[in-house]
């Protein structure tokens, strides 16, 4: 990739990420809305990888802001000079945590987990079982899903369901009727 292309890329990302919801955000979400403004496939892993770097490094500038620093300097800074010694940082920071979690491959921002995918993780039912939030063609989706493992990632399984945002805000307001039918249940079992 040509350092013009690098420039142009890293900018657009950090332009998106200045003005995003860091709650909300996915990598996978500026990934797409970067190719939008660009009119470049960024899911090319070797694009892939170079947005996912400046996403990192994006996010350590923004630590070192909250810690009292001056990330906004510093993330400007990393953005003018290629950000090679924050993209170094940031992925040996990464690694360490990787390595105390036990969670390789994994990706968050601030303290969100993202699966392999991009995809929010909301929470883990069980060691494979996750509750995501996704973007898939435009719609919000809530997915309650069992992963599988292959060549170290962790994919989605047809073992789920994926609910819109109304068929979720339906299922959330069920809760406490279903929740009394369970109890009512099992006091029958017992």
């Amino acid at each position: 990739m040509d350092a013009e292309t690098r420039r142009r890329i890293k900018e657009t990302v950090v332009e998106i990420l200045k003005g995003a919801d860091m709650a909300e955000t996915t990598e996978l979400k500026v990934r797409s809305l970067a190719s939008e403004k660009l009119g470049v496939d960024l899911s090319v892993p070797e694009l892939k990888r170079f947005v996912r770097e400046v996403v990192e490094s994006f996010l350590l500038s923004n630590e070192v802001d909250h810690s009292g620093g001056s990330g906004r300097e510093v993330g400007e800074a990393a953005v003018a000079d290629g950000g090679k010694e924050l993209e170094k940082a940031g992925r040996e920071e990464e690694e360490e945590e990787e390595e105390e979690e036990g969670r390789e491959n994994k990706r968050s921002l601030g303290e969100r987990e993202l699966d392999d995918e991009g995809n929010l993780v909301v929470c883990r039912l069980s060691s494979k079982r996750k509750v995501t939030i996704q973007d898939f063609r435009g719609r919000t989706l809530v997915s309650i899903r069992e992963f599988y493992d292959k060549g170290g990632k962790e994919l989605p399984s047809n073992k789920g369901i994926s609910l819109t945002v109304d068929q979720w805000a339906s299922f959330r307001d069920a809760v406490p009727s279903i929740e009394t039918a369970i109890k009512k249940l099992e006091s029958r079992l017992q």
